[in-house]
């Protein structure tokens, strides 16, 4: 890999880089300080004037890429207003599309067993990313007569599952996993098979 380096003093961002390109190279665990390190062309001993190791490197990143999932889902469920269908099949669209742009925040967000209660910091970007698809369920379930509405924790998270499953599957070219239809396709009709179950949606869409 090469040495990407660092200036004007900004090492903190500058490790965080280098982790995420090894987290898309080698996995979240595959992996050493000392190479984070010198991917951003400092001694490793460097690294902790900043981050108390690799797990602290990874959370951080992690953060960073909640950051940037929150802003992507809260324009995606803007774009759809008033519209409270097109607001939640946006959101998984841009679900799909996050993967796809930030392979190594998403790994070090969902993927490399850092809990997102680490820190204040990581909890409460990870809290806003997610709370927008709960909020476009809660606004597409207030169709559901309140006797047979899930709660919308409940509502976000299946959606939540089948757009992780697509990503893991078929978004992020994972070997042998390779389908015959677009990734973004197959969330939409099962999506699509799951709202019609709630009755969100006729028989016929």
């Amino acid at each position: 890999m090469a040495k990407q380096g660092y200036h004007h003093g900004n090492l903190r961002q500058a490790l965080v880089e280098s982790t995420l390109a090894l987290i898309e190279e080698k996995g979240p665990t595959g992996f050493t300080l000392s190479e984070a390190a010198r991917g951003a062309g400092v001694t490793p001993a460097a690294v902790y004037r900043h981050f108390e190791g690799r797990d602290d490197l990874i959370a951080e990143a992690a953060r960073q890429g909640y950051e940037i999932f929150a802003d992507l889902m809260d324009e995606a469920y803007a774009k759809g207003q008033p519209s409270a269908l097109a607001s939640f099949q946006a959101t998984g669209r841009a679900y799909l599309a996050f993967a796809r742009r930030f392979p190594g925040h998403y790994v070090a967000m969902f993927e490399s067993g850092i809990s997102i209660q680490r820190t204040p910091d990581l909890n409460r970007a990870a809290q806003r990313g997610l709370g927008v698809l709960e909020r476009a369920a809660a606004d597409l379930s207030q169709r559901i007569p309140a006797a047979r509405r899930p709660p919308a924790q409940m509502f976000a998270a299946h959606i939540w599952a089948m757009s992780h499953g697509v990503v893991e599957l078929f978004a992020r070219g994972s070997p042998g996993t390779r389908a015959p239809f677009p990734p973004e396709d197959l969330l939409e009709t099962a999506v699509g098979i799951y709202l019609r179950g709630l009755g969100l949606l006729p028989a016929d869409e």
